[in-house]
């Protein structure tokens, strides 16, 4: 049976809470997946806090934002200013960290944990979670009420979202999906944009 990784985005979520849901899924170890591992509105989820909170509830932590982030530090990873995933999952890096994750997922649960509550708002699905699935690793995201979707799942979503679940004569159902990735992931990836106004 392959390795299971879990999804969580920690959001506003206080951090009993946040905790409680990783209990639940006997998570052993988190790998935090955002380029900026910091907080400003709910400190407890910044690097240093969280890591320390979570060695405290018997948790590991390793930080993978530098392999599995969702902000490229290359401009060749940018497509019309936006994160290009589909570049992104193609560099040695990124394919180092999935890596490392699957090695941790051999003698832990491992949970990915990025700050978006919706996991079709997030990386850690787009761009991780896809990858991951691919490798036929199961992939389970786990909801603020306690409710569980894995990635195929999550698909069929984001199929109905983008108006693309409707079976067409010209279009596969992988190809239906390819199409469906690509248009949510210009809409919730980072951009340099967003970037250059935060300097304002």
């Amino acid at each position: 049976m392959p390795n299971e990784i879990f999804s969580l985005g920690h959001s506003s979520l206080v951090f009993p809470r946040f905790l409680d849901l990783l209990k639940n899924a006997q998570v052993t170890a988190v790998a935090d997946v955002r380029s900026s591992p910091f907080s400003g509105r709910f400190p407890w989820f910044s690097q240093r806090e969280m890591k320390g909170s979570l060695k405290s509830a018997g948790v590991a932590y390793a930080f993978l934002g530098k392999e599995l982030g969702g902000r490229p530090t290359s401009p060749e990873l940018y497509r019309g200013s936006v994160a290009d995933y589909d570049a992104m999952a193609r560099t040695d890096l990124f394919k180092s960290g999935i890596k490392r994750l699957l090695q941790g997922s051999e003698t832990h649960r491992i949970a990915m944990v990025c700050s978006e509550r919706d996991p079709l708002h997030c990386h850690r699905c787009l761009l991780v979670g896809r990858q991951l699935a691919h490798e036929n690793i199961l992939v389970t995201h786990l909801n603020f009420d306690g409710g569980r979707e894995n990635q195929r799942q999550v698909e069929d979503r984001l199929l109905r979202e983008e108006k693309l679940f409707a079976e067409d004569l010209l279009k596969s159902h992988n190809d239906r999906v390819a199409e469906a990735y690509l248009k949510r992931s210009r809409q919730v990836a980072y951009a340099l944009i967003q970037k250059d106004e935060e300097r304002k």
